[in-house]
């Protein structure tokens, strides 16, 4: 286009308010916020403007097309910022997409806590304000055997507070080997920093004596802590004091102890197949202080963290001022409380209550059978534009949850002669339901162990897009 077509163009270009005046775009008005509609408007006359210039628009649109671009832009921009997703990555427990899947109990109990007032800090025999802990703690204390308990809103929280509550300006002790880093750089000194305690690291990387913690202990100490290490393990030539007799040692020198074991486990994963983790019941039942772990990764409930332990303790954290910025809503107390209720009723079917704990124990002949019916519908969608295989593999729990443990399973891998795998992960992640897989090899992997039936319709979904643009 010419210098003089542009400029002859560019002033016939409808004035707003008379596009405001067509009867698409009244329609519009009458859908949305009229001043939505006039700033979306703008825009799309603007963009056609910049085509114009650049020579890309060589006629003015019908009126009809300003209103359906304005439509568009105004869906894209209404629509919801947290989209469902296909997890075909291959983590179970994925940080970043959500990590854990809800029960149908707990879920259903979020709702009514949701759409209802709820007796969250009222006492309904007594008539007066109770404490929102007194929801969850006899569960607690029936599920582990603590004296007491408070839940805040993740684990670090959970940490945070426990540290700063018991052993501001004084000195914790803890091994050079649990001075661990997880998502996030979420560092333990760190922490320990932020809460005002003193880091005392004793020991070496690999190996700790109980005799490294008893020469540490001065006037000063305020805590013996251990942590887990839910997201590393270190193997060959190590040694660690057990919770045991750390706590034993506490006793006797009289200062409180603790262990953040980060994921947690009410039941024994060993039942289910997976490495056994250590039960926050053994661990209040070896008398330790403070127990800290997080509601959801193998507890299978929403995101929080859990401190039981001792009344003394316990009380002294809901004191803390800074309780109130990590207290969780009435919306989490509702998952969490019919969470354990579940466990409380019958842990023995938590495979078939729990999504997480289900999706950790599929069988391989079960996956095997997923792979094989979705291979068949890919292939009726792509033909010749993709190979597709059924591959074994392997997973993992995710979320620092039994980091060396693998899980065997089950991808299809897709494979493009005309894109790349980065190009083809691209194609299924921007489609309406992004189904996220991994790339390995070159080639694009979609772990099946988090698929389901309706996953599996979400994926042929997708790939019915994907399948229109190669």
């Amino acid at each position: 286009m010419t210098n003089v077509e542009t400029k002859n163009l560019l002033p016939q270009l409808p004035a707003i308010e008379k596009l405001l005046n067509t009867q698409e775009m009244l329609e519009l008005q009458a859908t949305y916020a009229r001043p939505l509609v006039i700033e979306t408007l703008r825009a799309v006359v603007a963009d056609i403007r910049s085509e114009i210039l650049s020579g890309n628009q060589t006629q003015l649109p019908e009126h009809t097309e300003y209103a359906e671009r304005t439509r568009q832009k105004i869906a894209a921009k209404t629509a919801p910022r947290m989209r469902p997703i296909v997890n075909a990555t291959g983590t179970v427990t994925h940080t970043n997409l959500g990590r854990s899947l809800l029960s149908d109990d707990a879920c259903e109990a979020i709702q009514q806590a949701a759409q209802n007032y709820v007796n969250l800090e009222y006492d309904i025999e007594t008539g007066r304000r109770g404490h929102r802990d007194r929801i969850t703690e006899p569960l607690l204390q029936q599920l582990t055997g603590c004296e007491a308990s408070t839940v805040v809103n993740n684990n670090a929280a959970a940490v945070l507070l426990a540290l700063q509550t018991v052993a501001r300006g004084k000195e914790v002790i803890v091994s050079r080997g649990e001075l661990i880093e997880i998502g996030g750089a979420f560092r333990i000194p760190d922490v320990m920093a932020a809460s005002g305690a003193i880091l005392r690291e004793v020991g070496t990387t690999n190996r700790t004596h109980l005799r490294d913690y008893a020469e540490a202990i001065n006037e000063n100490t305020g805590l013996l802590l251990k942590v887990h290490p839910s997201n590393y393990k270190i193997l060959g030539f190590t040694s660690t004091p057990t919770m045991e007799e750390i706590t034993e040692l506490g006793a006797q020198q009289r200062i409180p102890t603790m262990e953040d074991l980060g994921s947690g486990a009410l039941i024994d994963m060993a039942a289910y197949g997976l490495p056994h983790e250590p039960l926050v019941g053994e661990r209040i039942a070896s008398g330790v202080d403070i127990v800290t772990f997080s509601g959801d990764k193998l507890l299978g409930g929403p995101q929080a963290g859990l401190i039981v332990g001792k009344s003394e303790w316990i009380e002294k954290m809901r004191k803390n001022p800074m309780m109130r910025a990590l207290r969780v809503d009435k919306l989490i107390i509702a998952g969490l409380s019919a969470t354990l209720q579940r466990y409380l009723i019958d842990s023995t079917t938590a495979a078939e209550q729990f999504p997480m704990l289900n999706r950790y124990t599929r069988s391989i002949e079960t996956l095997h059978a997923v792979a094989e019916k979705l291979k068949a519908q890919l292939q009726d969608l792509f033909a010749e534009k993709l190979n597709i295989q059924v591959s074994e593999t392997y997973g993992q729990i995710g979320s620092g949850a039994l980091p060396v443990e693998t899980l065997p399973s089950i991808a299809l891998v897709l494979e493009s002669a005309q894109i790349s795998a980065e190009m083809l992960a691209a194609q299924f992640r921007n489609a309406t339901i992004p189904v996220i897989g991994r790339i390995k090899d070159g080639l694009f992997w979609l772990d099946l162990r988090t698929v389901y039936e309706r996953e599996q319709t979400w994926i042929v979904e997708t790939a019915t897009q994907v399948a229109k643009t190669l």
